[in-house]
């Protein structure tokens, strides 16, 4: 997988992009619900920047009946994965990142019971 560096950069430059991105390396696999949920942006935004993302390679989906689930993409180059390890590492400090965390953890009806619905 070759990720242009400029590309890679202009993906973590937007706020969306980036707090998607960190919520999967902190969580693993989440549905495109949970990320409107702890982002509290529309569904159609997130959905648009979740496309960028896999397009660019960063992540990959998984359909399970209706719902998409995103993650981080296994076999991103370790210079990517180092620097989203370090940025995440940063960002368990920072304000924005532990809000949207704590606001995912009390979100009702996560995937497993009735994600979505």
């Amino acid at each position: 997988m070759n990720i242009p560096l400029n590309q890679f950069f202009q993906l973590l430059s937007d706020d969306t992009r980036l707090r998607s991105l960190l919520l999967m390396k902190h969580q693993g696999e989440l549905c495109v619900c949970e990320l409107v949920y702890a982002l509290g942006i529309i569904q159609p935004k997130v959905s648009r920047h979740l496309a960028m993302l896999r397009d660019a390679g960063l992540v990959i989906d998984r359909r399970h009946g209706q719902w998409v689930y995103y993650q981080l993409h296994p076999d991103l180059p370790v210079w990517a994965h180092s620097i989203i390890e370090a940025t995440a590492t940063e960002a368990a400090n920072q304000k924005t990142f532990s809000h949207d965390l704590s606001v995912l953890s009390i979100m009702p009806n996560r995937p497993g019971s009735a994600c979505c619905a």
